[in-house]
């Protein structure tokens, strides 16, 4: 199944090392590309300096090559992106399409959402007001075809889920920096978490905002710790250990779904990877999401 335009990316956010999680999407979304011979990226969104490090994006790139999910193209950091960022907002602000909002996040609470302020119809902001920019949404049904979970359909609510892409502090925000920078640089396919899905929506709106059509995405599910929640560093996932690649990668191809054999585990990274391009199978993926399964310790025989 081939199809040259096909681009796929892995954009992890450097607030930590990668997780088995973290590793579970980025393999899926490795293994998509390949099936379509297409080409796969990786982006380093640091967007946030104040809980970002470059320790993070040391070891999120040696976890990466430790795992051999090698990109044949120049990695993207966010960070050096940041006039395209403005020039956009910039756009959006001239016609109407985003707007200056000095609400506190306690304000839109008391006000169920609402912006008491009316901000996107004032005209000014006081000097010295700090305020964030938001996407101004339309009111809309979203849908379009997941292609793990089919047939997908959200309600958008304009000014109530209106979106930051500025923050107070002139940080941009991902919801803008990810669309910016998929349409840039071309990206037609996306793997990413189910937890992502409720996004899809607003993103929709962004890219008909600057005129581009959005991607095909694929929304996977996340992976669980033993208490229900989401793996992820605010839950204090362990960082992967690089010392055992092989392992990883064959848990996270049981994670997947696609029933590794017992005996892969003692091969190498290569051929692990051999082995699941030769076997990718999509539709084999689980829709519901699954706790964490750890590796059986191994027995001894004193």
């Amino acid at each position: 199944m081939t199809s040259p335009h096909y681009c796929g990316r892995f954009a992890p956010s450097p607030t930590g090392p990668l997780h088995f999680g973290s590793l579970v999407t980025a393999l899926a979304s490795f293994l998509e590309a390949d099936r379509h011979q297409g080409t796969w990226l990786v982006r380093i969104e640091d967007l946030d300096p104040l809980r970002e490090s470059q320790e993070a994006v040391d070891r999120i790139l040696t976890s990466l090559d430790a795992h051999q999910l090698h990109t044949a193209t120049p990695i993207r950091f966010q960070s050096q992106r940041h006039d395209a960022y403005q020039a956009v907002i910039e756009r959006l602000l001239a016609t109407g399409q985003a707007y200056r909002c000095p609400c506190s996040r306690k304000e839109l609470q008391a006000n169920n959402g609402h912006h008491s302020e009316r901000c996107r119809h004032r005209e000014a902001i006081p000097a010295g007001t700090p305020f964030a920019v938001r996407f101004a949404l339309r009111d809309a049904v979203a849908e379009w075809q997941d292609r793990l979970l089919g047939h997908q359909q959200l309600i958008v609510r304009a000014e109530l889920e209106d979106p930051v892409i500025q923050r107070k502090e002139g940080f941009y925000a991902y919801q803008l920096a990810v669309v910016v920078d998929d349409i840039d640089q071309g990206v037609t396919d996306i793997v990413r978490g189910s937890d992502l899905l409720a996004t899809t929506g607003h993103q929709q709106q962004l890219y008909q905002a600057l005129d581009a059509s959005w991607p095909s995405w694929f929304h996977i599910p996340v992976i669980l710790n033993q208490a229900g929640q989401k793996l992820s560093k605010q839950t204090h996932a362990p960082a992967l250990d690089d010392r055992q690649p092989t392992d990883n990668l064959v848990r996270a191809l049981t994670a997947l779904g696609q029933q590794p054999p017992a005996n892969l585990a003692k091969g190498t990274v290569t051929t692990v990877l051999d082995w699941a391009r030769a076997h990718w199978q999509p539709d084999r993926l689980p829709r519901h999401s699954q706790c964490e399964q750890h590796p059986t310790p191994p027995q001894r025989h004193d």
